[in-house]
C-alpha cells in the first residue's frame, strides 16, 4: 500500500517513515529542504510543502493513506502569522488534495494544545473544549483552527481521523526539537535551574504506533489523546541523572521568578536577533494540560505507551550516537 507523509523531517514524521517502510509500504514525502531524517532510506522525496498545493497534489497522487504531520511548533508570539498560515491553512490544503485525488484516509497529526486547558484540574479528554477563543496563546488556537480544518473536510465526504500527542520525545529527533533540547540543555548542565512544572512526555514511537492504530481503526472524524505521563522538570533532570551517571541541575526555580524573567528573555533575544529561550508562553505552558487521559485511544486503538524512564534511556543513547552527549559512558 503507498502511503504519503507530510512533515517527515521532524521528530514523529522521521520515526513514522521508518515504522511504514518496516511495513514494507511505499513511501512518499513532502519535502521542503532538509532531507537528514531519509538519508539511507528507500523512499521518494516530493520537493514542496503543505502552503504549495500542486506540491500537495504530485505527493499525494495515487497514495491510499495521507499522515500529515507538517506544523510550525512555536512559543514565540512573533510567528503568530507564519503559526497560523501553516497550522490552518496547511491541514486545509492538505484535506482539499486528499480530496481531489481520492485518498481513503487522512491521519491528521493535532495536539493536545488544540484543546483548552482549562478546568486545569480536571482530566483532559477528547471531549474537551478546543482552544477556539482569542484569548488562547497563538500556537494552541492554530492547531484548534487546523483541526476544524479537517473536520469541515469530513463533513466533505473526507474519510479522517485526527489524533493528538502530548510533549515529544524519543530517538529519531534529527532536526532536535524543542525537548529534544530541554533533554540537552539538562545534560549539559546548561541551565542553573530548572523551571517549577513538567509536561506530560510521550515517546515518538507509541504516537507513530497509535497513529497507525487509527490509520485502521479509527473512527472517522473522532480524535484521539496519545499521552504518556506527566513529570516535572526535576523528576526528568533525576531520570536522566540516574541513566547516565552524571550529576545533573535540581535546584528548581521559583515560578514567580520565571513570569519575571520571561519578558526579559524576549527582550534581550530581540535585541540580539535570536529566538527567546523562553517567553510568558513558555512559563504559561509548563502549568498546563497536567491531567490527560488516553483512555478512548487505549479501549479503540490498543493504545499503551513504554514507561518514561525507557524513552529516556533509549533517546540519550540515541544522542550518544549522534556524537550529541560527549562524557555518556552507558
Amino acid at each position: 500500500m503507498s502511503v504519503a507523509v507530510t512533515g517527515g523531517a521532524g521528530h514523529v514524521g522521521a520515526n513514522l517513515v521508518r515504522s511504514l517502510l518496516e511495513q514494507g509500504r511505499k513511501v512518499k514525502v513532502l519535502v521542503h529542504n532538509d532531507t537528514r531524517a531519509f538519508r539511507g532510506l528507500d523512499v521518494e522525496l516530493i520537493q514542496g510543502d503543505v502552503l504549495n498545493k500542486d506540491s500537495l497534489l504530485e505527493c499525494f497522487d495515487g497514495v491510499e493513506t495521507v499522515f500529515h504531520s507538517a506544523a510550525l511548533i512555536t512559543i514565540d508570539s512573533l510567528d503568530k502569522e507564519k503559526v497560523f498560515n501553516i497550522n490552518i491553512n496547511g491541514p486545509k490544503n492538505v484535506a482539499d488534495a486528499c480530496i481531489t485525488c481520492g485518498v481513503k484516509r487522512l491521519v491528521h497529526f493535532s495536539s493536545i494544545h488544540a484543546f483548552c486547558s482549562h478546568p486545569e484540574n480536571e482530566f483532559i479528554n477528547e471531549k474537551r473544549t478546543l482552544a477556539l477563543e482569542k484569548s488562547h496563546f497563538c500556537y494552541d488556537r492554530s492547531k484548534a483552527l487546523g483541526q476544524t480544518e479537517i473536520l469541515k473536510a469530513v463533513e466533505k465526504g473526507l474519510d479522517a481521523v485526527i489524533v493528538n500527542p502530548t510533549a515529544v520525545i524519543g530517538p529519531h529527533d534529527f532536526k532536535i526539537s524543542r525537548m529534544g533540547n530541554v533533554i540537552l540543555d539538562i545534560y549539559h548542565r546548561r541551565l542553573p535551574m530548572l523551571a517549577k512544572g513538567g509536561y506530560n512526555w510521550v515517546d515518538a514511537r507509541d504516537i507513530v504506533l497509535g497513529a497507525l492504530a487509527a490509520e485502521k481503526k479509527g473512527r472517522t472524524g473522532e480524535s484521539y489523546l496519545l499521552s504518556g505521563k506527566w513529570s516535572s522538570f526535576k523528576e526528568l533532570s533525576l531520570l536522566i541523572s540516574y541513566c547516565t551517571g552524571k550529576k545533573t541541575t535540581r535546584i528548581m526555580a521559583p515560578h514567580w521568578s520565571a513570569k519575571v524573567a520571561a519578558p526579559l528573555s524576549v527582550m534581550t533575544a530581540r535585541a540580539t536577533g535570536k529566538k527567546p529561550l523562553f517567553t510568558p508562553m513558555a512559563v504559561r505552558s509548563v502549568k498546563m494540560h497536567r491531567y490527560i487521559s488516553h483512555y478512548k485511544a487505549t479501549e479503540e486503538l490498543d493504545y499503551h505507551p513504554r514507561p518514561l524512564e525507557v524513552t529516556i534511556k533509549e533517546t540519550l543513547d540515541w544522542f550518544k550516537e549522534q556524537g550529541l552527549l560527549e562524557g555518556y559512558a552507558n
